[in-house]
């Protein structure tokens, strides 16, 4: 399983890196992993080659990306349509709220909507993929991501409180939010977590390796990476647009 990093930056993106996006590729099935903005464009491969789209939430910072799809996919000589687009539900009536396109439109001609929550399991091509609710301030969902016996998962965003820790216990890899630095002690909003938090979780739950994401641009990202390595005690990788790493 490859992961291309599209885009990482935490709440809003800057020239040279996008918000939150993935591409994540097992032999022949690409699946794009969150739509923040700047991550349609950056996308390492032809959209048309992408052959489903996951969203965590509905905040614009991950799913904004979708409007760029929908004119890009839509409105044009040969129109793709059926789409797979697996988020929660409140992702999808926002965006077709936003559209103002309601059932029958050209909307649901091009994306296939399946709303996902707690405990649902699907499989896009060769990749299996799980869910589970994160500790954030909207309907949010983590995804364990699973193909030839090696998993990943990814947090979206999220506090560190919830049941959640389960579906991420063991995996191979844990590509995990860090939108602050310091004390969690001293955050200011309890549904994101700190650098130290991200470390101390990966550890907890057994991750092998940890990919930090989602800092915001104004933040020293290598005082991020010290602060996860002192909690997670080794190596932390930093996601970096138009980097990749395999799981």
């Amino acid at each position: 399983m490859r992961v291309d990093v599209v885009g990482a930056s935490g709440t809003f993106p800057v020239p040279g890196r996008p918000a939150s996006g993935y591409l994540i590729t097992q032999g022949e099935t690409r699946v794009w992993c969150d739509a923040g903005p700047g991550t349609f464009m950056g996308l390492p491969v032809d959209s048309d080659m992408v052959d489903a789209v996951v969203v965590s939430h509905q905040h614009p910072d991950h799913c904004a990306d979708l409007f760029a799809a929908f004119h890009a996919w839509h409105y044009r000589p040969e129109p793709r349509n059926g789409v797979p687009l697996y988020a929660p539900e409140a992702v999808w009536e926002r965006i077709s709220e936003f559209l103002e396109k309601g059932p029958g439109s050209e909307l649901y001609d091009l994306f296939d909507f399946n709303p996902v929550w707690t405990g649902d399991e699907i499989t896009i091509g060769e990749l299996e993929v799980r869910f589970t609710e994160m500790d954030h301030s909207v309907p949010t969902v983590g995804s364990r991501w699973e193909a030839n016996n090696r998993t990943m998962f990814f947090t979206g965003d999220t506090g560190p409180d919830g049941d959640w820790r389960e579906l991420a216990r063991d995996v191979d890899v844990m590509l995990c939010e860090a939108s602050y630095q310091g004390a969690p002690e001293d955050k200011a909003y309890s549904h994101h977590l700190t650098a130290s938090e991200a470390g101390e979780i990966a550890r907890e739950v057994g991750a092998g390796r940890l990919v930090l994401t989602h800092i915001p641009p104004y933040y020293d990202v290598a005082k991020s990476v010290h602060e996860a390595e002192l909690a997670f005690d080794r190596p932390v990788t930093l996601a970096t647009p138009g980097a990749h790493f395999d799981v």
